[in-house]
Formats: structure tokens, sequence, C-alpha cells
């Protein structure tokens, strides 16, 4: 396994931990706004990668000092090695948190029923509906539907997030997402930042950004739906 990154620490990645954050590198989702475009499909063969060997001597010597590590990309649930991952960063007595996009339910599921992660973070970029063409053209909004599903049934900690921009939100899009997830105990609603992204082309063409009183008014349609609705970022 090579990864595409490593953070030594953070105070914000994992709630109520300090963490350090791993990097997978490769996602089959082309957000525009992706702020980790250099792990993005297409982009990440031109990145410089982390051996595993190497990562695993760093969590060793982290060990005491951080309480926490969160498995992030690109898309985690892409990797073949996830799962053996995840059981040997629990073997050095971690506990796990997971950020996935929801398109492989099936890992998700894996991962769950072997005990392997304690706090999941599932983005939902939009209606499910429209994930295509506008995140995937491939996408299949079973697969988020069934995520979402086995996330909300889990027993483990949990939050869903979204980012808001246009043209992936709006009013209606944030009440069929609130819908879908309904009784969730968290759902974060990120501001998004366009200083480094996927596709700088698409921020260029109109005003996508969503301005502060328009997302209280996103976090007022929501809260009604879930636990606890927070705006993030």
């Amino acid at each position: 396994m090579i990864f595409g990154g490593v953070l030594k620490n953070s105070f914000i990645d994992y709630p109520g931990k300090i963490s350090s954050v791993l990097f997978f590198a490769g996602c089959n989702f082309t957000c525009p706004y992706c702020h980790n475009p250099d792990l993005a499909v297409g982009r990440s063969e031109r990145h410089e990668f982390l051996h595993e060997a190497k990562v695993f001597t760093f969590l060793e010597s982290r060990r005491g000092l951080i309480e926490g590590i969160v498995i992030t990309g690109g898309e985690p649930t892409l990797c073949p090695d996830l799962l053996r991952i995840c059981e040997q960063i629990r073997g050095l007595g971690y506990p796990v948190k997971l950020d996935t996009n929801g398109s492989r339910p099936v890992v998700v599921k894996k991962l769950i029923d072997s005990a392997l992660v304690d706090y999941i973070a599932m983005d939902i970029k939009t209606d499910p509906d429209k994930y295509s063409p506008l995140i995937w053209k491939k996408a299949e909004p079973d697969k988020i539907l069934a995520s979402a599903e086995i996330i909300m049934r889990s027993g483990l900690d949990y939050e869903f997030r979204t980012t808001c921009l246009k043209p992936f939100v709006d009013e209606k899009i944030i009440e069929k997402i609130s819908g879908i997830i309904k009784g969730a105990r968290l759902y974060v609603l990120q501001r998004c930042n366009d200083e480094r992204v996927l596709d700088r082309d698409f921020f260029n063409t109109t005003d996508r950004l969503i301005k502060e009183d328009e997302l209280q008014g996103l976090k007022l349609i929501a809260s009604g739906q879930v636990g606890e609705c927070i705006v993030r970022g």
C-alpha cells in the first residue's frame, strides 16, 4: 500500500481527539471543489507518495501523543487493502475515523461488521439523483442511500456532511438530503473554500459560493429533520 500523504497533528479532523490523518490517493468522483486535488482521479500519479512501512513506523512513534487516526482521501474505500490497514492501525491501539463518499456500501459494512472503525463521516454531495452528471457520470444513487442507512444503523459515532455551493445545494436539495438522513445524529453544512480546488474553471464561470445568511437558512431547514445541524469551515 502507498499513501498519498500524512498530516501529523490535527485538532479538528477527529471530533474530540488529537489525531493524525492518513490520505489515500485516488477517487472515483470528480467534484470540482475538491480540496485535495492532488489525490483526485487523474492527478494522483503526479503526487509524491509515502510507502506503508514508513507510515506505520510514524504511527508507532506517535503512540501516547495522538488519540486517533483519520483515514481520508481521495476515497479510502477504493483501496483493496483498507480492511487490513485498519486492522493494523487498531492493533496499535488507535481508534479509527473513516471519511468516505459513500459510493461503496459493501466496504463500509465490512468495516463496521469487523469492528475496524469507530467514527464515520460520509459526504453527501447533493441530491443523490443529481450525482450524475454533477459528481460522476456513473454514479449509482442507490449505493449512496445504502451507505447512509448502514451508517445510521451501525451504532457508531458518525456525521453526514455536505459542502455548500451552487448548483450542488439549494433549499430543495438540503430538504431532500435532510429527509434521507432524517434522525441522523449530526449533519454538517460545510462552507466551500475555493482557494485550492480540482477545477478552477468551474469557479471562474459564475458565482458558486453561498452567502452566510443563505447558509444559516439551509441550517434551519435541516435542523428540523436531524438531531443536530451545524455549519463548519
